[in-house]
Parts: structure tokens; C-alpha cells; sequence
């Protein structure tokens, strides 16, 4: 079956074995990216087509006339339009679970700098604050202590429950979330209710329609006085100028972003000013240990020999109504 990776750079910065992939179909064409104007020739002969970010709407789908199967190389897949590969016939199917380990320790980095002051303290080294201090050591600003604080998890999969048993191992009280606009179930709690008395709130919830935007200025405004926000699932869940505004007022006490809802972000993202304090972002690089890169390639070349073996697996289907 001939393949195409449409952005292979953004798995395989040189360090991934790919033979597992050339195995499971070929010819390939590799791509490390491919713009919107690129698509149609890449996608004019390929059976196989796997793209991480790389947009695959109805139009691009048209454009693939020979095109059985994509497979998505990440979890989210908001990027293709499953109702229009429906009714090409296309089979979708995204990975699982092969980052669970690499985003829930990242998720705890980003909890742990806010609540240990880590970069604060870290500048304080470096500008010399340390070597002329007083005193033995340097007690400003105040840290805080985990154990015994409230984490509400928005999002119990894989990811949202690793990062849950991290917390509860440091003595943290874990509660989940509610779905939106679905009553509380037995052990979990409507988010209204939740973020009023968490002391960190961290999202692990897939972006749909029900939850972009979920973490809005009124939101914001209902969390506790210096809470803290960890976000490693997507960028559109939260309001982010909105954000902006908490973390610049004092009402919150920190955030720590892995993803943006723009990215690459644009030098004037609200969230990029040099103003906002106790703010932490990194790059969307929760995901990406070598570690899971590589089971990610050998997640892909097991979707694909499923499907030419006449069972596809983590297929996607288009939601009732599209």
C-alpha cells in the first residue's frame, strides 16, 4: 500500500527507528512537513496517509482518490474531518495511550516549578540574590506544600488518571471532574462546585465543541485565591486572555502551560507578554520522550497492519448528526 507521512518531523528528530513503519506498508514518501498548497500531489496516489498536525478536511480528502486509511499520529484528532472520511469511505484511526507516562511526569514538573517557585528561585541564583544574602539560605517567595491540597483533575483517560495516582503519591486529595452538562456521577463532581475548592486544577480532557473555551473569565474567577492551572491537553480549552488577566490581577497563583491554541504562538499571543507573572510554557513537548515517540511509530505500524488485516483498530467515527 503506498504511504505518506505528511509531517514526520514533528515524531523523528533523527533518534526514532522507522523501520517498523516500512514494514507495515510502502512505497513511502516521507515529508518532515507539508503546507495546505502542498497537499493535493502528496495526497494524490497514497492508500496510507499519516499526519500528526497536518489538516485533512473535505477538500484535501477529495483530493485523495485512492485514500483507505489515516492513520492520526496522536490522540487528538480534531485535525481530520470524519464525517467527509466517512463518507469517502476512509477508515481513521488515532494512537493511544503512548504517552501517558511522558505527559503525566510532565504535568508534574509543571506543578511541582509552580509550587516549589522554581523559576523564581533559579533567577534569584543567577542575579546573585543568593550570595548576598544575610542568611544560610533564601525563604522568599513562599513555597507550597502539596501534600494534603485539593488537585481537581478535568479529564479521567490514561493521562488524567497517571497524573492523579503522581498527586495522591505526594498526598495531594484527588477529585474528578463532571463532565459538562452531564449530572455528577458516583466519585465525581460537577465543576462549578470543583473549582471552588481545588488548590490546582489540571486539564486532560479532550477539545470537542462542549469543551472549547471551558476555562473561561468566569471560571477563572470562581477558582480560589491563588490556585493553580496546569494545562497539557489543548490550548482552546482555556480563554487565554482571560487567563492573562488572572494570573496579572494575583488572583491565581500560577499556571503552567504545555500547549497554546495557536502554535506555533505569534509574538503577539496574549500569553507571551513579558508581564505576566508566575506563568510557565513550554513548547508542547509534554508528549514527546523518545521514549514515547517510539512507541507512538510502533502504535502507527500496528494500526496499519490491523487494517490490511481486515480489522482496524482505535477506529473513529464522525459523532451522531455530522
Amino acid at each position: 500500500m503506498r504511504a505518506v507521512f505528511l509531517d514526520a518531523g514533528t515524531v523523528d528528530a533523527g533518534d526514532v527507528d522507522l523501520s517498523p513503519l516500512q514494514r507495515a506498508a510502502g512505497p513511502w514518501d516521507w515529508h518532515r512537513a507539508t503546507t495546505a498548497a502542498q497537499l493535493p500531489q502528496r495526497l494524490a496516489t497514497a492508500q496510507v496517509v499519516v499526519t500528526n498536525k497536518v489538516v485533512l478536511d473535505a477538500a484535501a480528502l477529495a483530493a485523495a482518490p485512492r485514500l483507505a486509511l489515516v492513520c492520526v499520529a496522536a490522540t487528538g484528532y480534531d485535525n481530520v474531518d470524519l464525517a467527509a472520511a466517512a463518507a469517502r469511505g476512509v477508515t481513521v484511526c488515532n494512537v493511544r495511550g503512548y504517552a501517558t507516562a511522558a505527559v503525566a511526569q510532565h504535568t508534574m514538573m509543571l506543578l511541582l516549578a509552580l509550587a516549589g517557585r522554581l523559576p523564581q528561585y533559579r533567577q534569584a541564583v543567577a542575579a546573585g540574590q543568593w550570595s548576598r544574602a544575610g542568611q544560610f539560605c533564601l525563604v522568599e517567595p513562599p513555597i507550597l506544600e502539596l501534600s494534603g491540597r485539593v488537585l481537581g483533575v478535568v479529564g479521567h483517560g490514561a493521562i488524567g488518571q497517571a497524573v492523579a495516582a503522581a498527586a495522591t503519591a505526594l498526598g495531594m486529595q484527588v477529585r474528578i471532574a463532571e463532565r459538562p452538562g452531564q449530572s455528577p456521577r458516583a466519585g465525581r463532581q460537577a465543576l462549578a462546585e470543583l473549582v471552588r475548592e481545588a488548590d490546582v486544577l489540571s486539564l486532560h480532557c479532550p477539545l470537542t465543541a462542549q469543551t472549547r473555551g471551558l476555562v473561561d473569565s468566569a471560571l477563572l474567577a470562581a477558582m480560589k485565591p491563588g490556585a493553580l492551572l496546569i494545562n497539557t491537553a489543548r490550548g482552546a480549552l482555556v480563554d487565554e486572555p482571560a487567563l492573562a488577566e488572572a494570573l496579572r490581577s494575583g488572583h491565581l497563583g500560577g499556571a503552567g502551560l504545555d500547549v497554546l491554541g495557536i502554535e506555533p504562538p505569534p509574538a503577539s499571543h496574549p500569553l507571551l507578554a513579558p508581564d505576566i507573572p508566575n506563568l510557565i510554557l513550554t513548547p508542547h513537548c509534554a508528549w514527546a520522550s523518545r521514549d514515547a515517540r517510539q512507541r507512538l511509530v510502533g502504535e502507527l505500524a500496528a494500526t496499519i497492519e490491523a487494517f490490511r488485516a481486515g480489522q482496524p483498530r482505535n477506529r473513529l467515527v464522525p459523532p451522531a448528526g455530522a
